[in-house]
C-alpha cells in the first residue's frame, strides 16, 4: 500500500484495541503507533501479542486478556489507564467466524460465540466512557462485518452477533453524544488476513467474493486501519452513529 494520510490529532492520545495480536487489529496497532499514538491492544495470544508489541514503540502496550470474562476486561482496561493515561480511542475489533451450521448449535455455544463476538464490545465501551466524558471527548469505534448485509450462511450465530453491533453502535452513540463521545461501527468485507487464507480463501470462495465486489481487487487489513485512523481522528468530529464500510463495493 502507498504511504496514507498524517492525522496530527492522534498523535499523543491513548488508543485502546482489542483482539490487537494478528490480523486486522494487528494492522489497527500498527496504523495507530505509526500516528506516535500511544497504544494498548488486548488479545488473548500471548506469543503473538509480545511479539508484536517487541516490533512496535516504547508507547505501545500488550496485556493479555480473555474479552469473554468481563471482569479480566474491566481489570484490564483499568491497568491500560495506569500504563498509558486515560483512553481516548477504544477499537472494538476482537470476533472469530468460525463456521457452524444451526443443527450443531447448543445453547452453550449460543452463549460462548455471543461473548465472544458481542458481549464485550458493549461492556469495553462503557469501561472507557468515563475517561472520555472527563476529556470532554472520545472515539469508539466498533467492528461490524459484512456478513449479515449479503445474507453470508454457515454462520447464523456469527451473522446475529455482526448485525446487532449495528443497533448497539446507533443506541451508544445516542446516549454518549451529550459527552462529545463518537460511536461509530466499520464494516469490513472480505478481508485477506493470514487466518481467511488458511481457512476460508479457496480459489472457489475468491472468485465468489470478486463477482460480489464492484472493485476487483483484495482486501487487506490495512485498508480496514486506515478508515479507523480517520474516524478515531478529530478530521470526522461530526461521525458519529454510522457504518463505514471497506468491502470493495459487496453488492
Amino acid at each position: 500500500m502507498t504511504e496514507g494520510a498524517i492525522y496530527p490529532s492522534l498523535s499523543g492520545r491513548h488508543v485502546l484495541i482489542t483482539g490487537g495480536a494478528s490480523g486486522i487489529g494487528e494492522a489497527f496497532v500498527a496504523a495507530f503507533a505509526s500516528q506516535k499514538a500511544k497504544v494498548t491492544f488486548l488479545d488473548i495470544a500471548l506469543d503473538a501479542g509480545r511479539n508484536l508489541q517487541s516490533r512496535l514503540s516504547a508507547d505501545t502496550a500488550f496485556i493479555e486478556c480473555d474479552l469473554t470474562d468481563i471482569d479480566a476486561l474491566e481489570s484490564s482496561v483499568a491497568k491500560a489507564r495506569m500504563l498509558n493515561g486515560n483512553i481516548d480511542v477504544l477499537i472494538n475489533n476482537a470476533a472469530n467466524d468460525d463456521r457452524h451450521n444451526i443443527e450443531e448449535v447448543s445453547p452453550e455455544y449460543w452463549d460462548n460465540r455471543i461473548a465472544v463476538n458481542l458481549r464485550h464490545q458493549f461492556f469495553a465501551a462503557r469501561a472507557v466512557a468515563a475517561d472520555m466524558r472527563e476529556s470532554g471527548r472520545g472515539s469508539i469505534i466498533n467492528l461490524g462485518s459484512i456478513s449479515w448485509h449479503v445474507g453470508l450462511g454457515g454462520m447464523s450465530v456469527y451473522v446475529t452477533s455482526k448485525a446487532a453491533i449495528t443497533g448497539m453502535t446507533r443506541a451508544l452513540a445516542r446516549e454518549l453524544g451529550g459527552d462529545r463521545i463518537r460511536v461509530n461501527c466499520i464494516v469490513p468485507g472480505a478481508v485477506r488476513t493470514e487466518r481467511q487464507v488458511e481457512h476460508w480463501l479457496t480459489p472457489d470462495a475468491e472468485k465468489e467474493i470478486m463477482d460480489g465486489q464492484c472493485l476487483k481487487k483484495s482486501i487487506f487489513p490495512q485498508h480496514v486501519a486506515s478508515m479507523g485512523l480517520f474516524l478515531a481522528s478529530d478530521d470526522s468530529l461530526m461521525c458519529t452513529g454510522r457504518e463505514y464500510f471497506v468491502d470493495a463495493g459487496w453488492l
